[in-house]
Parts: structure tokens; sequence; C-alpha cells
């Protein structure tokens, strides 16, 4: 299985890539973990909002195939406790899904056609946090479901 999160922009915050890192060192291989980091889009200060999600959802479609499952992140997804997220990463692999696709929009969040192309939405909190951040909160939940489905001490068990 190959699992990306795949985002507008690139991190520049150090300590933010560098937890970023420390989690994906210590995803499992065979999930094939991989962030790509989709370079902004030129001018976008001169497109409309509207636009500027669409010349993003072109950028992003460039990395998704037909089959690929994508899960986007947005603030009116569906919210799952950390075991039911990792149920749902193992459905997913016991369903022989090959690729998933965790996608963080841009500052404007997705067009129409990205909506329509997505799986599921899924939202990490109810509050508002950085892209950055957000980066960092679902590469940690991604490790943390693969402890869970190894059997690992969880959370006061």
């Amino acid at each position: 299985m190959q699992i990306n999160l795949v985002c507008i922009g690139k991190t520049d915050d150090k300590e933010i890539s560098s937890l970023i890192n420390y989690y994906i060192k210590r995803l499992p291989k065979h999930w094939n973990f991989e962030i790509i980091e989709i370079p902004d889009v030129r001018n976008a200060k001169n497109l409309s909002p509207d636009l500027l999600k669409k010349e993003e959802a072109k950028l992003f479609m460039n990395h998704i195939d037909r089959t690929d499952l994508v899960m986007i992140l947005d603030e009116k997804g569906k919210q799952f406790t950390s075991r039911e997220f990792a149920q749902k990463i193992d459905g997913w692999m016991n369903s022989s899904v090959k690729k998933i696709h965790f996608l963080i929009g841009g500052a404007y969040g997705f067009s129409e056609d990205m909506y329509n192309r997505a799986n599921e939405k899924m939202s990490l909190s109810k509050m508002t946090f950085t892209h950055q951040m957000i980066r960092l909160f679902i590469v940690e939940q991604v490790y943390r479901a693969d402890q869970i489905l190894q059997g690992k001490p969880y959370h006061n068990d």
C-alpha cells in the first residue's frame, strides 16, 4: 500500500518539519508513506479564490490516478477517533486499496472538482490550525493508527 500526503506549498517551519520527520521514520515501510509538496500556483495573488482553487485542483489531479482513494482534509469532513481512523486504514488495507492520498488544500480549500473526486472528507478538529500543523497532525495520526493496529499499548488502556 502507498500512503501519500499531498499538500500545496512547502513547510518552512524547521521545528514542525523535524516533528513530521520524527513520525515518518517510525511508519511501517510497507505503507510507503510519502509527502508530496505541490508548488504554490504562480501569480496566485492575481487570481480569484475560485480560480485559484481550480488551478490547485489541476495540480492535485496530476498526482491522482482513477483508482486511487482520495481523502480530503476539510473542516466540513467527518471526525474520527484515533481508533476509528486506525480501523479505516485497516479496512483499506483489507480491501486491497493500492494508493491512498490525504489532501491538504491551499488557503481557500478545495474546488468543487476536488470535492467530487474525493472518496471521503475528514476533519481533524473543529478548531482552525495552520496547514503546516495539519501536516504534523495527520502524520502523527497515521503513525498512531499503525501502533493501534499492531496492538501496542494505547492511551491509558
